[in-house]
C-alpha cells in the first residue's frame, strides 16, 4: 500500500499555492514529470484525486482541500522539529532582547534579526524600540543585551564607561525625502542649494531622542509642520506638504509616494553616529547579533565600520 510522504505533501502544497504543476516545479527545482509523479503517488495514498484541471492551471478537489488543511499543520510541525534540532547542534539558544532607536528599528535591525534567525534558529530575538537614553538604562540593568543608539550633536553625552561600542556606518549618509510629484523627484541626488526654498517637516520628541530638523546647513529654513513619528512625517511628505531630512539608514522604509534623495553639501559635517552597545562581557547571542548587523551593513557600506573598542571615556561626536 502506498503511503503519504513529506515530499509528496510539500509538492502538493506547492502545486496548490502556485496553481500549476509547471510553476510548482520551477519553485521547487524539480522537473514537471517529477512533480506529476509525486502527485500521482499522493493520490494513490489517499485514494482520491487531489486536483482538477481548469483553463488557467489546476485547483484542489474537495479531497485535495481536506488533505491540504492537515498537510500545512504536519509540515509546520516537522519544520519546527528541524529548527529545534538545528538549534541543539548550533548551541546558541535562548532569548536575546535587542534595543534600537526608531530609525534603526525600521529596517537595519529587523533585517539583521532575520539573518540571525536563519543562522541560529534556536535563538529567540525580541526587538524593543526606544530612544537611546532608555536603551542604555536597560542595558546597564541587564534587561537588554544589545542597544543600537544615536550619539552626537544635540544629544546627551552618554557615559559608555565599561561598555563595548561599535560605530555603524552604512555609507548612505544623510538625505531628504520628497514626494514623488516633487520637481526634484526625477533626480537621484540634489545640491543643498536646491533645498533653500523648501518647506520643511521636522521632528519633535522627548529630550534625548534623536530628532531631525530642517537641513542643518540652511540659513533660516521655513518649517511647515512638526511631527513626532516618522510615519506622520513621511505621510506629510507623500501628501506634498513639505520635505524632510531622512538618514540613509531609513531610506528603504519610505512609503509609496515618497522618494529618498542623496544631498550634495560640501559644507556639511555629519555630527551624529549610530553605535551598537553591549556589556564588555557580551554573551554569545549578543556577539552573533553584532555580527548579523555587520553582515547586513556590508551590502550598504562604501567604507568599513569602525573597529570595536571598549570605552573608558566618553566618545567624541566624530563625523560619519
Amino acid at each position: 500500500m502506498p503511503e503519504l510522504t513529506l515530499t509528496g505533501l510539500r509538492v502538493t502544497l506547492e502545486v496548490a499555492q502556485r496553481g500549476s504543476f509547471t510553476a510548482a516545479a520551477e519553485a521547487l527545482g524539480y522537473t514537471q514529470s517529477a512533480v506529476s509523479r509525486q502527485i500521482i503517488a499522493t493520490e494513490a495514498a489517499v485514494g482520491a484525486p487531489l486536483f482538477e484541471r481548469h483553463a488557467r492551471g489546476v485547483r484542489p478537489t474537495q479531497s485535495g482541500e481536506a488533505l491540504l488543511r492537515h498537510a500545512r499543520h504536519m509540515i509546520a510541525h516537522v519544520e519546527a522539529a528541524e529548527l529545534e534540532i538545528a538549534g541543539l547542534r548550533d548551541r546558541i539558544a535562548g532569548r536575546l532582547v535587542v534595543g534600537a532607536y526608531p530609525t534603526a528599528a525600521a529596517t537595519l535591525v529587523p533585517r539583521a534579526i532575520a539573518r540571525l534567525r536563519k543562522a541560529h534558529p534556536a535563538l529567540t530575538v525580541t526587538l524593543w524600540e526606544a530612544g537611546s537614553p532608555g536603551q542604555l538604562r536597560r542595558l546597564r540593568a541587564g534587561r537588554i543585551e544589545v542597544a543600537v543608539v544615536a550619539i552626537g550633536e544635540g544629544l546627551p553625552d552618554y557615559d559608555f564607561t565599561g561598555l563595548r561600542i561599535e560605530v555603524v556606518r552604512t555609507g548612505r549618509g544623510l538625505g531628504v525625502a520628497v514626494s514623488e510629484d516633487h520637481p526634484l523627484a526625477s533626480r537621484e541626488e540634489v545640491h543643498v542649494d536646491d533645498l533653500a526654498q523648501e518647506a520643511w517637516i521636522v521632528g519633535v520628541g522627548r529630550e534625548g531622542d534623536p530628532q531631525f530638523g530642517a537641513w542643518p546647513t540652511l540659513e533660516a529654513p521655513r518649517v511647515a509642520h512638526e511631527a513626532s513619528g516618522w510615519q506622520t512625517r513621511l505621510g506629510l511628505v507623500a501628501a506634498g506638504l513639505g520635505v524632510t531630512v531622512l538618514p540613509g539608514l531609513a531610506a528603504d522604509t519610505i512609503p509609496h509616494g515618497v522618494k529618498w534623495l542623496r544631498v550634495e553639501d560640501p559644507s556639511l559635517v555629519v555630527k551624529r553616529e549610530t553605535v551598537m552597545v553591549t556589556a564588555a562581557d557580551a554573551s554569545a547571542g549578543a556577539r552573533t547579533m553584532l555580527q548579523a548587523v555587520r553582515d547586513e551593513i556590508t551590502g550598504l557600506a562604501t567604507e568599513p565600520t569602525a573597529p570595536t573598542r571598549t570605552a573608558r571615556t566618553r566618545p567624541s561626536s566624530t563625523a560619519n
